[in-house]
């Protein structure tokens, strides 16, 4: 159980802290590129247990198959690699992801006194420009969390490294986050890996027309070390790898400490079922609990 002893931090980290005006620019833009938050040792403990992970190496597995994982295996080939709950079945991983300053940061983009792990996903995008799987066409994350009561979620994609254009960055559309969205009779809730690039790339123009935005793409540059944050409404994507190496990362969905589960239903009137949901305990009232320390950890708790 993590304890109040845990949510400090050092004079050397509130000086990485956003300042009012980035924070400020981040609720504006919806985007916001941290100073170092992760040390060289910690990015390289990160890299060393992500290959663990890789050769098949856990610490636990899921009790049960969420009926949407993302999990990776050697036998799905050279694709590019997600891998969900990896703070849950890495222990190295996770008290790396754990960081009590990416969830101080989180907080003070959010305007919120508590933060959560919500997701992690690991990673690997392979130097394959012609991987069709290599291209993140352009979406939203909360179009996957209809479950979830907040709107103030939000993501903080980490890096092992240098991370470029070339490297098929993540990439934001500027201010998109405060874009009122099309009425649409879809389920928005299918999975970008569903749908076809073209399908999402003619929504992300018609719901720039409809507001009356341009879509202006900002690549993240992000140094090794920093990390990049965007709202949970922001549209984001990414390109392929044209380096000589894969692209790795860490893709930490976080929850601020309000979220809670709420029933949202298909346009065919069956219930969403978010991956946590076959996981988690339950709520005295019976829904499944968003606060469970087990998938959803606390990184921050506190005033700022």
């Amino acid at each position: 159980m993590t304890t109040v002893a845990e949510f400090q931090l050092s004079a050397a980290d509130l000086a990485l802290l956003p300042t009012p005006d980035e924070v400020a620019h981040y609720r504006e833009r919806g985007w916001y590129l941290s100073r170092k938050l992760f040390t060289d040792e910690e990015l390289a403990g990160l890299q060393a247990a992500a290959d663990r992970y890789y050769e098949g190496r856990r610490d636990r597995e899921l009790p049960v198959r969420p009926p949407r994982l993302a999990s990776w295996e050697p036998a799905h080939g050279p694709v590019q690699r997600h891998n969900d709950y990896v703070h849950y079945e890495s222990d190295a991983i996770g008290a790396i992801l754990r960081k009590p300053l990416v969830g101080a940061v989180a907080a003070l983009l959010a305007g919120a006194e508590e933060i959560r792990i919500f997701q992690s996903t690991l990673i690997h995008k392979p130097p394959a420009p012609e991987e069709p799987t290599n291209r993140v066409p352009w979406h939203f994350d909360k179009h996957y969390w209809q479950t979830s009561s907040s709107e103030e979620m939000l993501t903080a994609f980490i890096p092992f490294h240098d991370c470029r254009e070339e490297n098929g960055t993540i990439t934001m559309v500027d201010g998109s986050h405060r874009w009122r969205e099309l009425p649409s009779a879809e389920d928005s809730t299918r999975h970008f890996a569903d749908r076809d690039n073209g399908e999402l790339d003619a929504i992300l123009e018609a719901n720039a027309a409809h507001n009356g935005r341009p879509v202006t793409r900002i690549p993240m540059l992000i140094p090794r070390g920093h990390v990049s944050f965007h709202h949970c409404r922001t549209y984001h994507g990414s390109g392929p790898n044209l380096a000589a190496h894969p692209r790795r990362a860490v893709s930490l969905h976080l929850q601020d400490g309000a979220n809670e589960y709420r029933r949202h239903d298909t346009p065919d009137g069956e219930p969403v079922v978010y991956n946590h949901d076959v996981l988690v305990r339950r709520t005295a009232d019976g829904r499944p609990d968003y606060a469970d320390p087990a998938y959803c950890p606390t990184l921050w708790r506190g005033s700022l």
